[in-house]
Protein backbone atom coordinates (compact mmCIF):
# COMPACT_ATOMS: atom_id res chain seq x y z
CA UNK A 1 0.00 0.00 0.00
CA UNK A 2 1.62 3.49 -1.46
CA UNK A 3 2.00 6.41 1.62
CA UNK A 4 1.36 9.45 0.30
CA UNK A 5 3.75 12.15 0.96
CA UNK A 6 3.14 15.67 1.86
CA UNK A 7 5.13 18.39 0.19
CA UNK A 8 6.49 19.55 3.14
CA UNK A 9 7.92 16.62 4.00
CA UNK A 10 9.53 15.96 0.58
CA UNK A 11 11.16 19.69 0.89
CA UNK A 12 13.82 18.83 3.18
CA UNK A 13 15.09 15.80 0.53
CA UNK A 14 15.50 18.75 -1.96
CA UNK A 15 16.55 21.59 -0.35
CA UNK A 16 20.36 19.79 0.45
CA UNK A 17 22.96 22.44 0.45
CA UNK A 18 25.25 21.49 -2.74
CA UNK A 19 28.37 20.59 -1.22
CA UNK A 20 26.13 17.30 -0.29
CA UNK A 21 25.09 16.49 -3.99
CA UNK A 22 28.83 15.04 -4.53
CA UNK A 23 29.64 11.78 -3.85
CA UNK A 24 32.55 11.32 -0.82
CA UNK A 25 35.27 11.19 -3.04
CA UNK A 26 34.41 14.62 -4.49
CA UNK A 27 33.16 16.17 -1.58
CA UNK A 28 36.92 15.09 0.07
CA UNK A 29 38.42 16.86 -3.13
CA UNK A 30 36.78 19.21 -2.57
CA UNK A 31 37.55 20.06 0.83
CA UNK A 32 41.32 19.18 -0.04
CA UNK A 33 41.64 21.60 -2.54
CA UNK A 34 40.27 24.45 -0.25
CA UNK A 35 42.89 23.61 2.25
CA UNK A 36 44.98 23.53 -0.12
CA UNK A 37 44.34 27.55 -1.40
CA UNK A 38 44.07 28.55 2.16
CA UNK A 39 47.67 27.21 2.77
CA UNK A 40 48.89 28.54 -0.18
CA UNK A 41 47.55 32.36 1.06
CA UNK A 42 48.85 31.85 4.29
CA UNK A 43 52.43 31.13 2.90
CA UNK A 44 52.37 34.14 0.59
CA UNK A 45 54.98 36.37 2.08
CA UNK A 46 57.46 33.53 1.96
CA UNK A 47 56.71 33.17 -1.17
CA UNK A 48 56.63 36.58 -3.00
CA UNK A 49 60.78 37.26 -0.89
CA UNK A 50 61.74 34.38 -3.20
CA UNK A 51 64.47 35.76 -5.52
CA UNK A 52 64.18 36.61 -8.99
CA UNK A 53 60.89 36.03 -8.44
CA UNK A 54 59.58 38.33 -10.89
CA UNK A 55 61.26 37.86 -14.12
CA UNK A 56 62.22 34.07 -13.28
CA UNK A 57 61.52 30.94 -15.11
CA UNK A 58 57.46 30.64 -14.63
CA UNK A 59 57.82 26.65 -14.43
CA UNK A 60 59.75 26.90 -11.22
CA UNK A 61 57.79 24.83 -8.06
CA UNK A 62 57.65 26.46 -4.71
CA UNK A 63 56.92 24.29 -1.20
CA UNK A 64 53.95 25.14 0.81
CA UNK A 65 53.35 23.24 4.26
CA UNK A 66 49.66 22.30 4.81
CA UNK A 67 48.43 20.09 7.80
CA UNK A 68 47.50 16.30 6.80
CA UNK A 69 43.84 15.95 6.08
CA UNK A 70 42.26 12.40 7.56
CA UNK A 71 38.70 11.15 6.64
CA UNK A 72 36.12 11.92 9.29
CA UNK A 73 35.78 8.46 11.68
CA UNK A 74 35.13 7.39 15.32
CA UNK A 75 37.50 6.28 17.68
CA UNK A 76 37.86 5.51 21.83
CA UNK A 77 38.75 8.55 23.75
CA UNK A 78 42.06 8.19 25.10
CA UNK A 79 41.70 6.65 29.30
CA UNK A 80 41.42 9.66 31.61
CA UNK A 81 42.75 9.50 35.13
CA UNK A 82 42.00 12.22 37.72
CA UNK A 83 42.94 13.01 41.02
CA UNK A 84 41.64 15.05 43.81
CA UNK A 85 37.49 13.72 43.91
CA UNK A 86 37.19 13.94 48.19
CA UNK A 87 34.44 12.31 50.35
CA UNK A 88 32.97 13.81 52.95
CA UNK A 89 30.28 16.85 54.02
CA UNK A 90 31.74 20.44 52.24
CA UNK A 91 31.98 23.33 54.93
CA UNK A 92 30.96 26.74 54.20
CA UNK A 93 34.28 28.42 53.06
CA UNK A 94 35.54 25.52 51.05
CA UNK A 95 37.68 26.43 47.95
CA UNK A 96 36.85 24.24 45.20
CA UNK A 97 39.55 23.98 42.47
CA UNK A 98 39.26 21.50 38.93
CA UNK A 99 40.74 18.29 39.35
CA UNK A 100 44.17 18.26 38.28
CA UNK A 101 44.51 15.56 35.63
CA UNK A 102 47.56 12.77 35.82
CA UNK A 103 50.38 13.62 34.14
CA UNK A 104 50.38 10.96 30.81
CA UNK A 105 52.97 10.40 28.30
CA UNK A 106 51.34 11.70 25.39
CA UNK A 107 53.85 14.66 25.17
CA UNK A 108 56.62 13.70 26.71
CA UNK A 109 58.72 15.47 28.86
CA UNK A 110 61.86 17.52 27.94
CA UNK A 111 64.37 14.97 26.95
CA UNK A 112 62.02 12.46 26.92
CA UNK A 113 59.96 10.57 23.98
CA UNK A 114 56.06 10.88 24.03
CA UNK A 115 53.69 8.39 22.50
CA UNK A 116 50.82 10.69 21.42
CA UNK A 117 50.18 11.49 18.21
CA UNK A 118 50.92 15.09 17.53
CA UNK A 119 50.44 16.94 13.94
CA UNK A 120 51.41 16.04 10.69
CA UNK A 121 52.77 18.13 8.13
CA UNK A 122 52.85 17.79 4.78
CA UNK A 123 55.24 19.34 2.28
CA UNK A 124 53.80 20.38 -1.01
CA UNK A 125 55.31 21.38 -4.00
CA UNK A 126 53.54 23.62 -6.70
CA UNK A 127 53.96 24.95 -10.16
CA UNK A 128 54.16 28.80 -9.55
CA UNK A 129 51.96 29.20 -12.31
CA UNK A 130 49.45 26.83 -10.58
CA UNK A 131 49.06 28.64 -7.54
CA UNK A 132 48.97 32.16 -9.26
CA UNK A 133 45.92 31.15 -11.44
CA UNK A 134 43.94 30.36 -7.96
CA UNK A 135 45.04 33.43 -6.47
CA UNK A 136 43.82 35.32 -9.91
CA UNK A 137 40.51 33.61 -9.54
CA UNK A 138 39.68 34.59 -6.22
CA UNK A 139 40.36 38.18 -7.20
CA UNK A 140 38.12 38.36 -9.75
CA UNK A 141 39.04 41.30 -11.52
CA UNK A 142 37.89 42.44 -14.81
CA UNK A 143 39.36 41.38 -17.96
CA UNK A 144 41.83 43.92 -19.75
CA UNK A 145 41.49 44.71 -23.31
CA UNK A 146 44.50 45.94 -25.34
CA UNK A 147 43.97 49.90 -25.88
CA UNK A 148 45.62 49.64 -29.22
CA UNK A 149 43.15 47.19 -31.62
CA UNK A 150 44.20 48.50 -34.83
CA UNK A 151 47.26 48.00 -34.63
CA UNK A 152 48.74 44.80 -36.10
CA UNK A 153 51.41 42.40 -33.92
CA UNK A 154 51.49 39.40 -36.68
CA UNK A 155 49.63 37.09 -38.82
CA UNK A 156 48.21 33.80 -38.22
CA UNK A 157 47.69 31.14 -40.67
CA UNK A 158 43.29 29.70 -40.72
CA UNK A 159 41.89 27.36 -42.86
CA UNK A 160 39.76 28.80 -45.28
CA UNK A 161 38.07 25.79 -47.41
CA UNK A 162 39.56 23.01 -49.56
CA UNK A 163 40.88 23.25 -53.39
CA UNK A 164 42.06 20.79 -55.91
CA UNK A 165 45.37 22.47 -56.19
CA UNK A 166 47.37 22.47 -53.07
CA UNK A 167 51.00 21.37 -51.27
CA UNK A 168 51.51 17.55 -50.95
CA UNK A 169 51.82 18.30 -47.42
CA UNK A 170 48.00 19.67 -47.18
CA UNK A 171 46.48 17.02 -48.86
CA UNK A 172 42.97 16.20 -46.87
CA UNK A 173 42.66 12.35 -47.62
CA UNK A 174 39.81 12.08 -45.99
CA UNK A 175 37.89 14.22 -48.10
CA UNK A 176 40.19 12.70 -51.28
CA UNK A 177 38.39 9.77 -50.73
CA UNK A 178 35.31 10.46 -50.29
CA UNK A 179 35.29 12.35 -54.05
CA UNK A 180 36.73 9.02 -55.18
CA UNK A 181 34.35 7.36 -53.99
CA UNK A 182 31.42 9.39 -55.39
CA UNK A 183 33.16 9.22 -58.99
CA UNK A 184 33.53 5.70 -58.90
CA UNK A 185 29.66 5.70 -58.17
CA UNK A 186 28.83 7.15 -61.25
CA UNK A 187 31.67 5.36 -63.72
CA UNK A 188 31.14 2.00 -65.14
CA UNK A 189 34.78 1.34 -65.41
CA UNK A 190 35.93 3.51 -62.60
CA UNK A 191 40.07 4.00 -61.63
CA UNK A 192 40.75 3.87 -58.63
CA UNK A 193 42.14 7.68 -57.93
CA UNK A 194 42.17 10.80 -60.45
CA UNK A 195 43.70 14.16 -59.80
CA UNK A 196 39.99 15.94 -59.71
CA UNK A 197 39.80 13.09 -56.72
CA UNK A 198 42.13 15.18 -54.92
CA UNK A 199 41.40 18.06 -52.33
CA UNK A 200 43.54 20.55 -50.10
CA UNK A 201 43.51 21.89 -47.41
CA UNK A 202 43.99 25.93 -48.14
CA UNK A 203 45.44 28.62 -45.65
CA UNK A 204 45.23 32.44 -45.39
CA UNK A 205 47.20 34.45 -43.24
CA UNK A 206 44.99 36.39 -40.75
CA UNK A 207 45.83 39.73 -38.98
CA UNK A 208 46.02 39.54 -35.18
CA UNK A 209 45.76 42.64 -33.28
CA UNK A 210 48.65 43.54 -31.06
CA UNK A 211 49.04 41.65 -27.43
CA UNK A 212 52.45 42.91 -26.88
CA UNK A 213 52.76 44.61 -23.43
CA UNK A 214 55.93 46.42 -22.13
CA UNK A 215 55.86 47.09 -18.08
CA UNK A 216 58.01 49.34 -16.48
CA UNK A 217 59.21 49.32 -12.90
CA UNK A 218 60.33 51.81 -11.00
CA UNK A 219 61.73 52.21 -7.44
CA UNK A 220 63.23 54.71 -5.42
CA UNK A 221 66.20 53.68 -4.02
CA UNK A 222 67.56 56.25 -1.79
CA UNK A 223 68.26 56.29 1.60
CA UNK A 224 65.21 56.55 3.22
CA UNK A 225 63.80 52.99 1.72
CA UNK A 226 64.54 50.53 3.95
CA UNK A 227 63.76 46.86 3.50
CA UNK A 228 60.51 46.98 4.83
CA UNK A 229 59.51 49.79 2.34
CA UNK A 230 61.42 47.19 -0.61
CA UNK A 231 59.32 44.15 0.23
CA UNK A 232 56.08 45.67 0.26
CA UNK A 233 57.48 47.60 -3.44
CA UNK A 234 58.41 43.76 -4.44
CA UNK A 235 55.05 42.19 -3.87
CA UNK A 236 53.09 44.96 -5.31
CA UNK A 237 55.57 44.78 -8.55
CA UNK A 238 55.30 41.14 -8.36
CA UNK A 239 51.24 40.43 -8.54
CA UNK A 240 51.08 43.85 -11.08
CA UNK A 241 53.34 41.91 -13.46
CA UNK A 242 51.07 38.53 -13.14
CA UNK A 243 48.17 39.68 -13.90
CA UNK A 244 49.40 41.49 -17.07
CA UNK A 245 50.95 38.62 -17.82
CA UNK A 246 47.44 36.83 -18.06
CA UNK A 247 46.06 39.45 -20.52
CA UNK A 248 48.57 39.64 -22.97
CA UNK A 249 50.83 37.21 -24.48
CA UNK A 250 54.03 38.37 -24.38
CA UNK A 251 55.45 41.14 -21.67
CA UNK A 252 58.70 42.57 -21.02
CA UNK A 253 59.88 44.13 -18.43
CA UNK A 254 62.57 47.07 -17.10
CA UNK A 255 63.61 47.94 -14.09
CA UNK A 256 64.79 51.47 -12.95
CA UNK A 257 66.40 52.51 -9.80
CA UNK A 258 66.90 56.36 -8.78
CA UNK A 259 68.26 58.62 -6.46
CA UNK A 260 69.09 62.03 -7.43
CA UNK A 261 69.44 60.00 -10.99
CA UNK A 262 67.97 56.99 -12.65
CA UNK A 263 69.61 53.65 -13.66
CA UNK A 264 68.51 50.88 -15.21
CA UNK A 265 69.46 47.41 -13.60
CA UNK A 266 68.40 43.37 -14.26
CA UNK A 267 65.93 41.79 -11.88
CA UNK A 268 68.55 40.37 -9.71
CA UNK A 269 70.43 43.82 -8.86
CA UNK A 270 66.98 45.57 -8.77
CA UNK A 271 66.23 44.93 -5.29
CA UNK A 272 69.61 44.96 -3.75
CA UNK A 273 70.45 48.53 -4.75
CA UNK A 274 71.16 50.43 -2.31
CA UNK A 275 71.59 54.51 -3.11
CA UNK A 276 72.68 57.09 -0.59
CA UNK A 277 71.55 60.97 -0.77
CA UNK A 278 68.84 62.46 -1.84
CA UNK A 279 65.62 62.08 -4.40
CA UNK A 280 64.98 63.17 -7.90
CA UNK A 281 62.13 61.44 -8.98
CA UNK A 282 61.98 63.56 -12.72
CA UNK A 283 65.27 61.63 -13.35
CA UNK A 284 63.50 58.01 -13.18
CA UNK A 285 60.80 59.97 -15.57
CA UNK A 286 62.66 61.18 -18.17
CA UNK A 287 64.68 57.48 -18.67
CA UNK A 288 61.10 55.49 -18.99
CA UNK A 289 60.28 58.12 -21.53
CA UNK A 290 63.29 57.42 -23.65
CA UNK A 291 62.84 54.18 -23.74
CA UNK A 292 59.90 53.65 -24.22
CA UNK A 293 59.96 56.16 -27.35
CA UNK A 294 63.05 54.77 -28.50
CA UNK A 295 62.44 50.88 -28.26
CA UNK A 296 58.66 50.49 -27.79
CA UNK A 297 56.33 51.78 -30.55
CA UNK A 298 52.70 52.93 -29.15
CA UNK A 299 51.23 51.34 -32.10
CA UNK A 300 52.29 47.62 -31.14
CA UNK A 301 52.95 47.71 -27.35
CA UNK A 302 50.34 48.37 -24.52
CA UNK A 303 52.67 50.24 -22.00
CA UNK A 304 52.22 50.50 -18.01
CA UNK A 305 54.70 51.71 -15.84
CA UNK A 306 54.84 50.96 -11.77
CA UNK A 307 56.27 53.29 -9.44
CA UNK A 308 57.02 52.67 -5.89
CA UNK A 309 58.77 54.89 -3.25
CA UNK A 310 58.24 56.50 0.51
CA UNK A 311 56.79 59.21 -1.14
CA UNK A 312 60.19 62.08 -0.53
CA UNK A 313 61.11 63.94 -3.40
CA UNK A 314 63.39 66.93 -3.57
CA UNK A 315 61.03 70.54 -3.24
CA UNK A 316 63.17 71.59 -6.21
CA UNK A 317 62.60 68.87 -8.50
CA UNK A 318 58.86 69.41 -8.30
CA UNK A 319 58.60 71.60 -11.23
CA UNK A 320 60.57 69.28 -13.23
CA UNK A 321 58.61 66.04 -12.06
CA UNK A 322 55.78 67.12 -12.80
CA UNK A 323 56.17 68.12 -16.65
CA UNK A 324 58.23 64.54 -16.82
CA UNK A 325 55.50 62.64 -15.25
CA UNK A 326 52.52 64.18 -17.40
CA UNK A 327 54.55 63.93 -20.66
CA UNK A 328 55.14 59.91 -19.55
CA UNK A 329 51.74 59.25 -18.81
CA UNK A 330 50.24 60.46 -22.09
CA UNK A 331 52.18 57.50 -23.38
CA UNK A 332 51.52 54.57 -20.91
CA UNK A 333 47.99 52.51 -21.22
CA UNK A 334 48.07 52.95 -16.97
CA UNK A 335 50.16 53.94 -14.15
CA UNK A 336 50.50 52.87 -10.90
CA UNK A 337 51.84 54.44 -8.10
CA UNK A 338 52.45 52.75 -4.56
CA UNK A 339 53.38 54.69 -1.25
CA UNK A 340 55.11 52.53 1.00
CA UNK A 341 54.94 53.14 4.68
CA UNK A 342 54.82 50.10 6.51
CA UNK A 343 52.94 51.04 9.86
CA UNK A 344 51.08 54.11 8.51
CA UNK A 345 47.49 52.82 7.34
CA UNK A 346 46.46 56.59 6.39
CA UNK A 347 48.13 58.75 3.67
CA UNK A 348 50.29 61.41 3.89
CA UNK A 349 50.44 64.33 2.59
CA UNK A 350 53.55 63.85 0.93
CA UNK A 351 55.29 65.28 -2.06
CA UNK A 352 54.94 62.56 -4.60
CA UNK A 353 51.26 61.86 -2.90
CA UNK A 354 50.42 65.20 -4.07
CA UNK A 355 52.25 65.30 -7.43
CA UNK A 356 50.49 62.30 -8.50
CA UNK A 357 46.99 63.80 -6.62
CA UNK A 358 47.06 66.43 -9.00
CA UNK A 359 48.16 64.51 -11.94
CA UNK A 360 44.93 62.59 -11.07
CA UNK A 361 43.45 65.10 -11.24
CA UNK A 362 43.72 66.61 -14.91
CA UNK A 363 42.22 62.76 -16.67
CA UNK A 364 45.91 61.36 -16.96
CA UNK A 365 45.58 57.21 -16.82
CA UNK A 366 46.89 56.82 -13.27
CA UNK A 367 46.19 55.91 -9.57
CA UNK A 368 48.32 55.82 -6.47
CA UNK A 369 47.48 53.80 -3.45
CA UNK A 370 49.05 53.47 0.12
CA UNK A 371 51.00 50.18 1.20
CA UNK A 372 50.96 49.89 4.93
CA UNK A 373 51.41 46.19 4.98
CA UNK A 374 50.89 42.56 3.30
CA UNK A 375 47.47 42.60 3.09
CA UNK A 376 47.28 46.30 1.03
CA UNK A 377 49.12 45.19 -1.69
CA UNK A 378 45.92 42.50 -2.89
CA UNK A 379 43.56 45.87 -2.46
CA UNK A 380 46.19 48.05 -4.71
CA UNK A 381 46.06 44.91 -7.01
CA UNK A 382 42.54 45.31 -7.39
CA UNK A 383 41.85 48.93 -7.46
CA UNK A 384 44.54 49.30 -10.01
CA UNK A 385 42.51 46.34 -12.29
CA UNK A 386 39.35 48.13 -11.71
CA UNK A 387 40.26 51.90 -12.64
CA UNK A 388 42.36 50.45 -15.55
CA UNK A 389 39.43 48.08 -17.28
CA UNK A 390 37.29 51.25 -16.93
CA UNK A 391 39.62 53.69 -18.65
CA UNK A 392 40.15 51.25 -21.01
CA UNK A 393 36.02 50.72 -21.88
CA UNK A 394 35.89 54.43 -22.76
CA UNK A 395 38.70 54.32 -25.12
CA UNK A 396 36.38 54.35 -28.40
Amino acid sequence: MAVATSPASAAPALARPWYALFSRGARDWLRHNQKVREAVQAHLPDLVATPDLIGGPQQRTVQVPMRLLEHAHFRLAPARNSVGAGQGDGQPGDILRPARPAATGGAGTQGEGGDGEGAVRLLLEFPIDDILDWLWDAFELPHLKPRHLGAIDDVRLVRSGLDRHGARSRLDRRRTVKEAIKRRALQAQPVPFTNDDLRYRQVLPQPRPSTNAVVFFVLDVSASMAQAERRLAKSFFFFALQGLRRRYARVETRFIAHTTRAWEFSEAEFFLVNGMGGTMASTAFRLSRELLQQHYAPGRYNAYLFYASDGENFSEDRGAASQALGELAALLNYMGYVETIPGVPRSLETEMHSLFAEQERRGLPLHSSILSRTDDVWEAIRTFFRHEAADTEEVP
